[in-house]
């Protein structure tokens, strides 16, 4: 200590130390001031009143489908369609097996002949008959003919005439069991019932088809509807012959007019919706089984809406960048609703009138001052 006082003075020392202090301080000061980012784009969070809507996901489905069958049992011999093809209505699809049908159809169509020819028969026989009684007649008149041959004349008449009726009947009932045999026959075709497009083959040859089995589904790829299930609480909302947008997540985000035709009166039990048809306008990129998103407004809201380029995702969490009055960024943990074109909705975590970073990107900007671009 003594050594000391030979070099300083006491007001030395404490000169010293105030110089070391303040150097100290500035060094403080220097470390501390924060980053300074430039040209960084900045957005003003606002209310607005928005459409309010109820969003309901759905497939998309054709307007019509058909699960086509064979209506006879029988081996299909013949399967004469893809998956895929384009069909028209009648065209065959697939052939049973038609030896047993042809047989019938062609005893049917050896019955007919038999039948024709007893009515050509009869017919003859009635002629003669007619023309007999008006001979025997001009005879009766004149006493040539007793009153009993002109008697057996009549009743030869009417047997003939009863069996020409017979004849007649036989050849009705003939013709019936040919068109019965016809029938059968043109089962052994399994025929598209519409114009469409073939989505499932689901036999082929060899396959012993039975009545109600189905062979294969057609779809009419010219109409398709989405089919989505509307709780009952928003069930009001959705009215038949309302235009509506609906977004086909496969085509891109942009929404498509589609119009809603139907809504199935009865609630499912289980699930307490109802099921709700939305027809679509033609496209060629539609099939079924598309997934859908399509929504039912119903008035106005109000609405804190951000850009979505401000959202930072850590996580499971979103957040922004908020700026203070000083101008430092300081990351916030927000609540979101709804995303619509580029907008996110914020339920919770921001304040109208907050300035927040529009376009972070991967920066890291917390603590950071921020010059407004």
């Amino acid at each position: 200590m003594n050594g000391l006082h030979k070099f300083f003075t006491v007001p030395t020392a404490l000169a010293l130390l105030a110089v070391a202090v303040a150097c100290s301080s500035e060094k403080r000061n220097a470390t501390a001031a924060p980053e300074v980012v430039r040209d960084v784009p900045v957005f003003v969070a606002q209310r607005a009143s928005i459409p309010d809507y109820v969003e309901e996901v759905g497939s998309v489905r054709a307007a019509q489908t058909a699960q086509v069958a064979s209506q006879i049992m029988g081996t299909l011999v013949r399967v004469l369609v893809r998956e895929g093809d384009r069909v028209r209505a009648g065209q065959v699809l697939a052939i049973v097996e038609e030896t047993q049908p042809r047989a019938g159809m062609e005893r049917a169509q050896a019955a007919l002949r038999a039948a024709q020819q007893d009515v050509a028969a009869a017919e003859a026989e009635h002629a003669l008959a007619e023309s007999t009684l008006k001979r025997y007649q001009s005879l009766y008149e004149k006493k040539s003919v007793s009153p009993q041959e002109f008697e057996e004349v009549k009743t030869r008449l009417t047997a003939s005439r009863a069996r020409r009726d017979a004849a007649h009947a036989g050849k009705s009932q003939a013709e019936a069991a040919l068109a019965q045999a016809r029938s059968g026959y043109e089962y052994t075709r399994v025929r598209a019932p519409f114009n469409g497009t073939v989505t499932a083959k689901l036999a082929d040859a060899g396959t012993l088809a039975t009545p109600g089995m189905p062979l294969f589904v057609i779809e009419d790829t010219s109409r398709f509807r989405l089919e989505t299930n509307v709780d009952e609480r928003a069930i009001g909302t959705v009215h038949l012959g309302r235009d509506v947008p609906v977004v086909i997540e496969a085509l891109g985000p942009e929404p498509v007019k589609g119009k809603l035709v139907q809504i199935v009166p009865a609630a499912d039990p289980s699930s307490r919706s109802f099921l709700v048809k939305v027809e679509l306008p033609a496209m060629a990129q539609l099939r079924s089984g598309l997934f859908g998103r399509v929504r039912f407004e119903h008035g106005t809201r109000e609405s804190l809406q951000v850009p979505r380029t401000a959202l930072i995702r850590r996580g499971q969490l979103d957040g922004l960048y908020v700026l203070g009055e000083d101008q430092i960024a300081n990351l916030r943990y927000v609540t979101l609703g709804r995303t619509d074109a580029g907008i996110v909705e914020v339920l919770s975590g921001l304040e109208h009138g907050e300035r927040i970073v529009a376009e972070p990107r991967s920066r890291e900007l917390s603590g950071k001052r921020i010059e407004v671009r």
